[in-house]
């Protein structure tokens, strides 16, 4: 979860929380690699079958409407899965803080003073143990409903992802559904002391907490009255926040909401517990099971491990693990081997924003997924901007490659700005070329967020999130899905001419990625050779190859929104050895809309594709 600060601030705090950043090993690591492309589909919950379209500024939900579980009908499930999805992470699903009274279900009410947005932070968790209220038809009823949305998703051949945050919960964590015998985070720690290895948090002794001073005209709810919107919230004493600070009273830009969760690591950054061996990075997760079997471990590593397999035994089929790299990588190789020995095929997707960790939180964390942020999403953002060049992708390619196939690839998620937006690309086409080279370079799973298959803008001024993102803090419709829904028909029957368009697209290139034997399959790079040795190729044009025994592609992207290319694509005697080819031509056939056929010219060793490609436009070029 992206929130207010910077790169430098997270890096530091890494080190505070005694993450390591030894040199990595050299060594490939043993992985299992998919038979097929993933495709993760996030969902925020909360708005897809929002029909209301009032979109006040901090509406509350008689106002401005709220999606439940019940909307992800098996109609919406099947269109989501023919869209060529294979994964559903449903954002938003744990019990979280909202400004709204549900008393009468035994719920306190959670203090403005403390929660983002009126609808909430979904990275402020409150209970672990039961799912958001606001997303029930029938509140008492909740748990039963997400139940029934997991089995309606599997019928629909759908795998369920749900979030963990385990850096940090709500100020205000209370379980009304903890299983006999779990205790709440914080209910037996010793307040007397800033830190011990079992406790839950970290405190400041005798020091009330304060609420933090507003800046730039914020009020909570807008400045709507509300009875706990006093500027207090009873903590005594405080506890550190979410993002490590340790002032009872936290700045504005802190993670103010939410108190930082203790894995056994003192203030200096000692490491209360064991370390894993050298060159465990190499050994599997039933290694990594049998190392912790029988240490003793702080107790928020128990308690972070029951939750997870709670959601397991429920039918969860995997995590996205927020901010993964603040909490320790050796509670990771505990969690996550834990939850292999229950589900081998359990779908674990990292939050890691720092290269330098990554091989660390895959090898030694057991991580099968981190998000590619940092190296290729800002790269390929750039490009698409106009302000990168597409020089600069196959580097990156080459520095991950033993790592490829843990680095989730996406164009759009709920913390970055949607690709239509003004702030981001302004134009939602744009899009396509980044898109088909995002889903085709390496094995990597994608991920797609919902309404970037309708060029949705995140216009809307909804309260306290702010446009160009689609607000994860407040009541809101989305207006592509919303004409997409169709009044809970899903049928697309109120969207434009261009969104249609547009999802077809996306639902024609993720249904080839999802089948393709190619796209597991090895890598070559054209794009050098052919900026070195070709005429018009230019640094807005990107090409490669994707090959198996079976299928051998040439994929090439126009990032270009003004200029078509023409020009003679050229292939090195390498790849035309490697792929066996003899002197002559072959015919090459385009998979995206399968209108357009070239020619690959064999002679003297070398390969020469004649390609004229439009602004925007991209070939999946397979030899028949």
């Amino acid at each position: 979860m992206k929130r207010i600060h910077s790169i430098l601030a997270v890096l530091i705090l890494s080190i505070v929380v005694g993450c390591s950043t030894e040199k990595v090993s050299e060594k490939k690591m043993e992985s299992i690699v998919t038979k097929k492309k993933i495709v993760v589909y996030q969902v925020f919950t909360r708005l897809f079958g929002n029909t209301n379209t009032a979109n006040k500024p901090w509406g509350t939900i008689e106002e401005n409407g709220v999606g439940k579980f019940n909307d992800f009908t098996d109609k919406a499930l099947t269109e989501i899965k023919n869209l060529g999805v294979t994964h559903i992470w449903y954002t938003g699903v744990p019990h979280h803080d909202v400004i709204r009274d549900y008393t009468k279900y035994g719920i306190s009410n959670d203090d403005p003073d403390v929660v983002k947005g009126r609808a909430g932070s979904p990275y402020a968790v409150k209970d672990y143990y039961n799912v958001n209220p606001d997303l029930a038809e029938n509140v008492a009823n909740r748990l039963q409903e997400f139940e029934a949305l997991i089995e309606r998703s599997h019928k629909n051949d759908l795998k369920v992802i749900i979030d963990i945050v385990p850096n940090h919960v709500a100020r205000n964590y209370q379980s009304l559904s903890n299983p006999e015998g779990t205790k709440d985070f914080g209910a037996e720690d010793d307040t007397s002391v800033e830190y011990h290895v079992d406790n839950n948090f970290y405190y400041v002794p005798n020091k009330p907490f304060e609420v933090p001073d507003f800046l730039n005209g914020y009020l909570p709810l807008g400045g709507e009255k509300h009875p706990l919107s006093d500027g207090k919230f009873d903590e005594n004493p405080a506890k550190w926040t979410g993002n490590g600070a340790r002032s009872p009273k936290p700045s504005f830009y802190d993670w103010y909401e939410t108190v930082k969760v203790n894995y056994g690591i003192s203030p200096d950054g000692k490491k209360d517990f064991d370390e894993l061996p050298a060159g465990f990075e190499n050994e599997d997760y039933k290694k990594h099971f049998e190392f912790w079997k029988g240490k003793k471990v702080p107790n928020s590593w128990i308690k972070f491990r029951d939750i997870a397999l709670y959601w397991i035994d429920k039918g969860v089929d995997g995590f996205r693990y927020d901010m993964a790299e603040m909490v320790p990588v050796e509670f990771w190789s505990y969690l996550n081997s834990s939850i292999k020995m229950k589900n081998q095929d359990a779908f674990l997707l990292a939050e890691v924003y720092n290269p330098s960790l990554y091989r660390d939180y895959i090898r030694k964390g057991k991580m099968d997924y981190l998000y590619d942020k940092v190296q290729l999403y800002d790269t390929i953002k750039h490009v698409m901007q106009g302000k990168g060049l597409t020089d600069n992708i196959p580097p990156i390619i080459e520095d991950l490659k033993d790592i490829e196939h843990n680095m989730l690839h996406f164009l759009e998620n709920h913390d970055e700005q949607r690709i239509a937006s003004p702030e981001f690309a302004g134009y939602a086409l744009k899009g396509k070329p980044a898109m088909v080279v995002s889903t085709t370079i390496s094995t990597a799973p994608t991920m797609v967020y919902f309404g970037q298959e309708f060029g949705e803008d995140g216009s809307e001024n909804a309260g306290f999130g702010s446009p160009s993102r689609t607000s994860i803090f407040d009541y809101v419709g989305v207006p592509t899905i919303q004409r997409w829904v169709n009044d809970k028909n899903f049928d697309g029957g109120k969207s434009t001419k261009e969104e249609l368009d547009l999802r077809d697209f996306y639902k024609r290139l993720l249904n080839f990625t999802i089948k393709s034997d190619a796209l597991m399959g090895e890598y070559a790079d054209l794009h050098q050779y052919n900026r070195e040795n070709t005429q018009n190729y230019t640094h807005k044009i990107l090409s490669y190859t994707r090959f198996s025994e079976d299928e051998k592609l040439v994929i090439i992207s126009n990032f270009d929104d003004n200029e078509a290319f023409k020009f003679q694509l050229k292939f090195p005697s390498e790849i035309i050895k490697k792929w066996n080819l003899e002197e002559g031509t072959y015919i090459l056939k385009d998979k995206l809309y399968n209108t357009k056929s070239f020619n690959l010219v064999v002679n003297n060793s070398v390969g020469n594709i004649n390609i004229v490609i439009n602004p925007l436009e991209s070939f999946i070029l397979q030899i028949q």
